[in-house]
Parts: structure tokens; sequence; C-alpha cells
């Protein structure tokens, strides 16, 4: 099934489990959802619990927070993540800090959803990633789904998961089918939060992806392959909590690490990874860490630009023979 349907069909079946969870945002109802993530559902629930809003981030971000302060269970769909900043101090101030700062006694059931980092052609307002920033703060949890399986397991977990959720799908993946097993199709189904999945094994070198970058990860690993490479490939799902006990399990029987990301390198996801294996895993590696990130600019809006600032599978391909050393050091050839 689509990534798309898999979205949906775990929106449709949270919301027919749990009379609590409702839906609110901009064009998720009359228009089926500016992705069509929400299709039928409208028509299935009704407007009391399928909430067309005007373009008020901060104002239907802050109602949300306050529904799940009363035990509610909200869905709160941004058209992109970079408009969530409109409504960060919701995110960061009144979600995620209030169950510490109630000593427990608050619990703010809520997800946060909607298409996060580059698409095509969009220009620096509408291509950020925001997996490191939201990964920084304590008191949310960030989900970053791949395939099928991840959107539909990881959504349902979020929405069942008492604090608050930061989901963030890709808008080129929404298209993407992917094979999914029976037990994925059961109602019952949810992926466990802050648990990684090894997508492909392999012994030479460890990369680790989330969201679109697995992909392309997938896509270097299998022509490593025929260069005599085995890479194993990790899908993290989970940037906070992350599973750094996957990830350095891998790193000790691989040796080498690429880590890869869309968004920009500095504070990334992919620093974090680096010094969770320097501290645990040190001894371990037999190369330098490779670090693939977006390019430290804001995305250009002209095609050939756009393409440089954001990694290829080319740029995965030549990391990881660095790291194996079949291929010349880059301060060697720069």
């Amino acid at each position: 099934i689509t990534v798309r349907d898999a979205l949906n069909s775990a929106l449709d079946e949270e919301m027919s489990a749990d009379p609590s969870v409702f839906l609110m945002g901009e064009e998720v109802g009359e228009y089926q959802g500016a992705y069509k993530i929400t299709k039928g559902l409208l028509d299935k629930y009704g407007p009391d619990r399928v909430l067309d809003t005007p373009i008020t981030e901060a104002g239907f971000t802050g109602i949300g927070v306050g529904a799940a302060y009363q035990g509610l269970r909200p869905v709160i769909e941004f058209m992109t993540f970079n408009f969530s900043m409109q409504a960060i101090d919701h995110i960061i101030n009144s979600a995620a800090k209030s169950n510490y700062m109630s000593a427990g006694q608050i619990n703010v059931p809520i997800v946060f959803r909607g298409p996060n980092g580059a698409a095509a052609g969009v220009g620096a307002q509408h291509s950020q990633c925001y997996a490191a920033w939201f990964a920084h703060v304590p008191g949310l949890k960030v989900l970053a789904p791949y395939s099928s399986e991840d959107a539909r397991g990881l959504l349902k977990a979020a929405i069942r998961d008492p604090d608050p959720v930061v989901f963030l799908e890709n808008e080129l993946l929404y298209g993407e089918s992917f094979p999914v097993s029976d037990e994925v199709l059961d109602s019952s189904f949810a992926l466990p939060i802050g648990k990684a999945k090894i997508e492909r094994e392999g012994k030479d070198v460890t990369i680790t992806a989330f969201s679109k970058m697995v992909g392309y990860a997938l896509q270097a690993a299998e022509i490593l392959s025929k260069e005599g490479i085995s890479a194993e490939v990790i899908n993290l799902r989970s940037i906070r909590p992350l599973d750094r006990a996957a990830i350095n399990a891998s790193v000790r029987k691989t040796n080498r690490l690429v880590t890869l990301e869309e968004g920009f390198p500095q504070h990334g996801v992919g620093a974090e990874i680096c010094m969770s294996v320097v501290e645990e895993s040190f001894e371990y590696l037999d190369a330098p860490i490779e670090r693939i990130a977006g390019a430290d600019v804001p995305m250009p809006y002209a095609a050939n630009l756009e393409r440089l600032a954001v990694p290829q599978i080319e740029d995965i391909v030549r990391a990881a023979r660095r790291a194996c050393y079949r291929a010349l050091p880059m301060t060697a050839t720069a």
C-alpha cells in the first residue's frame, strides 16, 4: 500500500476505536486533506471530529494542546512543518513541558503531524527538516517514518501515546508503495516508539538514516554490494528517543559508520549519533565516522542548486568507500 493510504487507514482505525481522537488543521475536512491523508474522514466522522481551521497555526495548535489537557487526543496537521514555527511556543512550552511541570498530573496526548524536509522546487521557507529542532526538547517524542509499515505502525503508536509526539512525514514518500504483511494491516498493529529497524544487514559499514533518506541508503547499499562492500542500513524510525543500543550494536559489528540526513549539519541528528558512538563504541571504530547532511545554506530555489543542497545516492556511496578505505579521504582530494 502507499504511505498515503497507510496514514489514512491508521487515522481511520484509531478514530473508530477511540472517540476522544479528533483531527484539526487546514484543509483536513472538506478538501480531504492538502495531501489527501484525511480523505473520507469528514464524511465518516463528521465536522465535530474533523475540524477545518483558518490559516492560524498558533490558534489551532493552542486549542489542540488545551483539548489534550482535558483528556482528548487531538491530531494536529501542519500543511508543512515549516508552518509549525508559527505554533512552536505551544508545542515546546505548552505541550512538551507540562507533564514535568505538573509533577506528572497533566498528560498531553497530542500528535503534531505533516510533511517535513525538502520537497521539490518550493524554496527555503518550505524545505527545512525540523527533526533536530524537535528532538532537542525533553518531553517530546519525535518519529520519522519511511515505509508504509512505519507510517501505519508509528502513527497508531503516536495517537495511543500519553505524551506529545511530533510525527515527521515526507511529501515525496506519500505516493510510494511498499509491501506490507497481514500483521501490519491488523487494526491492533502498532510499532514500538524508540526502536530502530535494520532494513538491510551487512558487515562492513553501518549507514543510519531516517525518512526519505532510508531509500537512498538502501539504493547506495545495493551499489556498494557490487563493489564487495556489505553495508548495514538502519532505519531510525524514532529520532527521540533514539535507539542508541541498535546503532552501537551495529557499529560494534561493522566497525564503521556513515550517518545520513537531509537536514542541516550543525547540531544535527547525525552529530548526536556520532557522539553516541564515540561515547559508547569508540574503541570499535576502524575508520573516522562519515557524516552526510544537507548543505549548510537555506534551500536554493534553482533546481540544479537544490540537487546539490540535499544528499544524493552517490554521496553515500563515496562516503562508504572512504570509510572502508576504498577511496582517498576528503582531505587528500581537497
